[in-house]
């Protein structure tokens, strides 16, 4: 149990840390300062280094999620533990669909040296990546409101 909860939490700070530190500190400065070509060059390496991470986090956070469940009991397990894992499989979703959709347009985008187009894919992964820091936020406000009040 106690090594499912430490590859539980680590896998969460590098994943919801990383969207922290891209949205809040990175995405700011690298539109402050580069022009497009440079600035989405960046991102599309930037994404290209981090991804691997997150599907690695998501990977050990749904094992060790999973392995956790089932040693509370399941069904009896308490309510902000179901509030955790369905917003931890809507953030999962929402990676993978920034991970094979808009990430490739930006990907080929930069490719073909084509700003626009990597400029609205960038867009997208921004919002999206917005959303899912929020529901990663959220999430751990529940488990630990909710480990409070339980």
């Amino acid at each position: 149990m106690t090594l499912s909860l430490f590859l539980h939490v680590l896998s969460v700070v590098v994943w919801v840390g990383g969207m922290f530190f891209a949205y809040m500190a990175l995405r700011p400065v690298a539109a402050a300062v580069l022009e497009p070509p440079q600035r989405l060059t960046l991102w599309a390496g930037v994404f290209g280094k981090f991804f691997p991470w997150v599907w690695a986090s998501v990977a050990l956070i749904l094992l060790s999620g999973l392995h956790m469940l089932m040693v509370f009991g399941g069904t009896s397990a308490p309510h902000y533990v179901w509030t955790m894992l369905v917003l931890g499989l809507a953030m999962m979703a929402i990676f993978a669909h920034v991970f094979f959709a808009p990430y490739g347009r930006l990907k080929r985008a930069v490719g073909a040296h084509n700003w626009k187009a990597g400029g609205a894919a960038l867009g997208q992964i921004r919002r999206l990546i917005g959303i899912n820091l929020s529901l990663g936020l959220a999430t751990i406000a529940v488990v630990f409101l909710g480990r409070a009040f339980a």
